[in-house]
């Protein structure tokens, strides 16, 4: 057995033994290329991809052509790499075939977390939920310039009383890597409050999604008291 052999092998061993939490990114990434590039040492093309797009979900989130620039990636480790997404989103959307709760902060975060998993473009989410936090359905609302979203409040209100919700959650995510919110974030989410307010819909909450964490405007002290 090579160096390379045993060093796989030890590798795999702990992904057994211990799931993906034991790993850093560079591990992650270096352990899912030992499948797509035989008898080759994977770290220094780990480091290259994580240095060109900046971090693990970028990399993941890119197309084949992109990943193919780097040196070292061929057509199995660009397919490899662009087919983890599509498969967790397969996943996720036959996970949604069952009831889906939202009833605390964790699971709403969770949620949210998973749904902008890889998006680079600003987008603005409406979740209708029934009196019981049970989701009823998740529409898209807007997306534009990474650096603004357009609040359509005539859309959520429609959307909210199509299915008949109860409560409504909205998030958007900031592709810069801040999840603060800006004072635009603020006041349009007091708009959207009001409107819902209006007609008897409950704004749970407004979240704002980047780099892996979420900041709760409820949570923040925004909303009003229930």
């Amino acid at each position: 057995m090579s160096e390379h052999d045993g060093h796989r092998a030890r590798k795999k061993k702990l992904f057994r033994e211990q799931g993906l939490d034991a790993f850093s990114d560079l591990e992650a990434l270096e352990l899912l290329l030992y499948f797509a590039v035989p008898r080759v040492d994977t770290t220094p093309l780990a480091r290259r991809l994580l240095k060109r797009f900046g971090s693990l979900d970028l990399v993941l989130a890119a197309s084949q052509a992109e990943l193919m620039k780097t040196s070292g990636v061929g057509q199995n480790a660009a397919a490899l790499i662009h087919l983890v997404l599509p498969l967790a989103r397969r996943a996720r959307a036959a996970a949604d075939a069952r009831p889906v709760i939202l009833n605390s902060a964790e699971a709403i975060g969770d949620y949210f977390l998973e749904l902008f998993l890889g998006m680079r473009q600003e987008r603005l989410y409406q979740a209708c939920l029934d009196a019981k936090g049970k989701l009823l359905r998740c529409d898209l609302v807007s997306e534009g310039a990474i650096d603004a979203v357009t609040l359509d409040l005539r859309r959520i209100v429609a959307s909210a009383f199509q299915c008949n919700a109860s409560a409504v959650i909205l998030a958007h995510n900031h592709p810069s890597g801040v999840a603060l919110p800006s004072s635009d974030d603020n006041q349009a989410t007091l708009t959207a409050w009001d409107a819902l307010h209006r007609i008897g819909i409950r704004l749970v909450d407004h979240i704002i999604v980047a780099d892996g964490d979420f900041v709760s405007l409820r949570d923040n002290g925004l909303l009003p008291p229930d």
